[in-house]
Order: structure tokens, then C-alpha cells, then sequence
């Protein structure tokens, strides 16, 4: 194992220096270009995603009421269709009482607690991942518009640092790979270029959908680093980052990958 790290570590620092935010906007491709066909299909047909069992989980879930207040989402929010369109695309946003990013797992989180008075749902629970999936899917094909809050310029520059430090037993930094060699492979996958356009995805590796932030985990697991706590601050800055990075580009939600 420590001649494979070895091996891999050295072809990808021989490919020359870090470049975060070295790919040219025409030059921009979602992770699902790097997929096979058969992939492609699977995500782009709702009867074969096997994501949107987690959106009509969450759409139930939009419609049930929760906790003391005896309100449901669609009390306050009405049809998603239409109160839901591009909110998951300009997440994270500004949270002005903390003065951070907040992702759209912590809306959701908020919501449950503060306005109708339930638990906060766990990151990557079953309830959690079916609301965002549910809300996500609502702004399928829309631009992503997240990071343009200028209040939110601190905490995308804390996340570009992150991308571009190297970390890990490894030495390696997310722009190794993402940057300077996306397209080659690596374990037998190819490389995408870091554009979170279809997250809560559904991984064929995991048998289940996940969010972006258990992605950030299994990178950081794979550089030999210590994986960030599920809603630390730095798993927030560079989920701001990378979608940041892929502002304009179509939002997927939910996606599939292998």
C-alpha cells in the first residue's frame, strides 16, 4: 500500500505547481461528463435515479408536521416547486447571526428547530438527506448563484486555502488533483474537476446518497488527513468554495456517480 501512495503522490506532484481556480470558465465540466454513458443515463432518467427515492421521501417529509409548533414545511413555504426554486443554488449563504456561511443542510436544520420546534435532523440522516434531496431538486437546471453575497468573501478565500493546502500523510491538496489533473485517473477513476453540481448525490460505491460533506470526508480519508467534524466550519468554507468555483454552471441534483 505505501508503494502505491508512493507512486501515485509522485505522478501527480510531477504534473508541476497548485492552480486553484486554474480551469478557464469554457473549460468547466461537471463530474457527470467524467461518467460512463451508462451512468449519465442512469442520473438523467427519474425512473432509473435511484436519488429520487430520497425526493419523494423528502416530499412526504415537506408535507407532514413536525414538532410542537404542529406545522409542516408546505405551511410556510407552500408548493416547493416554487418557493424552493434556486435556494439550493445559492447555498451556503450568508447567516447574518453567526457571520458564517451556512449550508443548506444547516437551513434545513434551522427551520426544524427554530420555527417548528423539532430536533435538528443529523447531517447525513435518512431525514436530513431526503429534505435536501426534496429541495435540492427544485432547482434542477438552474444556475448555480451561490457565494456572489460579498459578506461572504472571508469564508470562500478561508476555503480556497483549503483546497490548495497540502494535507495529509500525503502532502497532497484538493487542487492536485482537481486542478492540475482532472481528466487522469487515480485508483481506476477518473479525476472530475471539484464542481458540487449535484449534490446530495447517489453513489454507487455507497449504495446510497450522500452529501457533499461525507464526499469531503472520503477525499480527506484518501489523502491519509484527519476528516473534518460533519458542520465544522472548514467543511462549511470549502463546500462555499467549490460551489463558488461553479457558479453558472446547472445545478443536478440529485446526481449519480459511481
Amino acid at each position: 500500500m505505501k508503494a502505491v501512495a508512493a507512486v501515485l503522490v509522485l505522478g501527480l506532484a510531477a504534473s508541476g505547481p497548485v492552480l486553484a481556480d486554474g480551469i478557464a470558465p469554457g473549460e468547466r465540466r461537471s463530474g457527470a461528463a467524467f461518467m460512463s454513458e451508462e451512468t449519465r443515463a442512469m442520473e438523467a432518467d427519474d425512473s432509473l435515479n435511484p436519488g429520487m427515492l430520497w425526493v419523494e421521501e423528502g416530499e412526504a417529509l415537506w408535507r407532514t408536521p413536525a414538532g410542537a409548533s404542529g406545522r409542516s414545511c408546505a405551511d410556510c413555504h407552500g408548493d416547493a416547486a416554487r418557493s424552493m426554486a434556486g435556494v439550493a443554488a445559492r447555498h451556503p449563504v450568508y447567516d447574518a447571526a453567526t457571520g458564517a456561511p451556512r449550508t443548506l443542510a444547516g437551513s434545513i436544520a434551522q427551520c426544524r428547530s427554530d420555527r417548528q420546534g423539532a430536533p435538528r435532523p443529523a447531517p447525513e440522516s435518512p431525514e436530513m438527506l431526503a429534505l435536501s434531496a426534496y429541495v435540492a431538486r427544485q432547482s434542477r437546471g438552474m444556475s448555480i448563484t451561490a457565494g456572489e453575497d460579498p459578506r461572504l468573501a472571508p469564508s470562500v478565500e478561508a476555503g480556497r486555502r483549503l483546497f490548495t493546502t497540502r494535507m495529509g500523510q500525503l502532502a497532497l491538496s484538493c487542487a492536485d488533483c482537481h486542478d492540475d489533473n482532472w481528466g487522469r485517473r487515480l485508483g481506476g477513476a477518473p479525476i472530475p474537476q471539484a464542481h458540487p453540481t449535484a449534490y446530495p448525490l447517489y453513489r454507487l460505491e455507497w449504495q446510497s446518497l450522500g452529501s457533499l460533506q461525507r464526499r469531503l470526508r472520503n477525499c480527506l480519508a484518501g489523502m491519509r488527513a484527519e476528516p473534518w467534524p460533519e458542520g465544522s466550519d472548514e467543511a462549511a468554507a470549502l463546500e462555499l468554495f467549490l460551489m463558488a468555483r461553479a457558479r453558472g454552471m446547472p445545478l443536478e441534483a440529485p446526481g449519480v456517480r459511481p
